[in-house]
């Protein structure tokens, strides 16, 4: 009796339609991690908003300011996400560093820091470069219209000192208080770094005479890492994702680290207006 068994051609049929199934469903599991990746971070941000919040409910309705100090010395010792024992300028990277736990929102923040963005984001960790926003966890801050007095005073260290109160952002709910954000270093070599502020499409300066202007551009930071997109709270506390809109970099550098803006070229989204 002939024993029944696969021929090599069967055998060889069946091998190339499980590579086949397999190069369908790994794009599909990639994406779905992402996603999921994504998920974790909206929570992320909905922390900070959350321990926002307390902060002014404890403080006279006034946000957290995001950088107090930045104007003394060189950038000042505290931020919005910690405080540090030097200016970034102390041959010890430990003193550059901030320490997350002595920060203005670390007491309404699980186990007292900034949590990491889950998303594979490759930060230069180790220098100066990086010492001076590190352990914001990826997460950026609105700087000019929720964190500082800016649209009240321009850019100045008497902005900076405290944040806005919750009552005067009037339109809280397309007003963006946290988002994904990065900052991009060096050249010709370039890399990315933490970077603790999400920055307006325009500066935001006094006119000398009781006015606000807006000019000039800073460089991008809210970064599109979640599948092209950026995660955003927004004062009222609702969060979402919002597609890429625009950039200032070179294609090729913003082929390879995906920061720019989402919504309109102007500080719409940003401002009290």
């Amino acid at each position: 009796m002939r024993k029944k068994a696969f021929t090599l051609i069967e055998l060889l049929v069946v091998v190339a339609i499980l590579a086949l199934l397999v190069s369908i469903l790994l794009p599909s599991l990639g994406q779905a991690k992402s996603l999921a990746r994504s998920v974790v971070c909206r929570s992320n941000l909905r922390q900070l908003h959350i321990a926002n919040t307390n902060y002014a409910t404890e403080n006279d309705d006034l946000y957290v300011a995001a950088a107090p100090d930045i104007f003394e010395g060189f950038g000042g010792r505290h931020r919005w996400h910690g405080v540090r024992q030097s200016d970034a300028v102390h041959p010890d990277p430990a003193m550059n560093s901030f320490d997350p736990l002595k920060g203005p929102l670390s007491s309404s923040l699980a186990d007292g820091e900034v949590k990491q963005c889950t998303e594979i984001v490759k930060f230069v960790q180790d220098g100066a470069d990086n010492a001076f926003e590190a352990s914001c966890g990826g997460y950026g801050y609105n700087s000019v219209g929720v964190g500082s007095r800016c649209y009240r005073y321009g850019y100045c260290a008497k902005a900076m000192r405290t944040g806005m109160q919750g009552s005067e952002i009037f339109r809280p709910a397309e007003t963006v208080m946290f988002t994904d954000t990065a900052l991009v270093q060096g050249y010709p070599n370039r890399y990315i770094i933490e970077y603790s502020f999400c920055e307006p499409p325009r500066f935001v300066f006094s006119d000398g005479a009781g006015g606000i202007i807006e000019q000039g551009t800073p460089a991008p930071s809210i970064h599109f890492r979640h599948l092209g997109c950026a995660n955003v709270i927004w004062c009222d506390g609702h969060a979402d994702d919002q597609p890429f809109a625009f950039s200032t970099l070179e294609q090729e550098v913003l082929q390879q680290f995906r920061i720019g803006w989402f919504g309109p070229d102007s500080n719409e989204l940003f401002d009290l207006k």
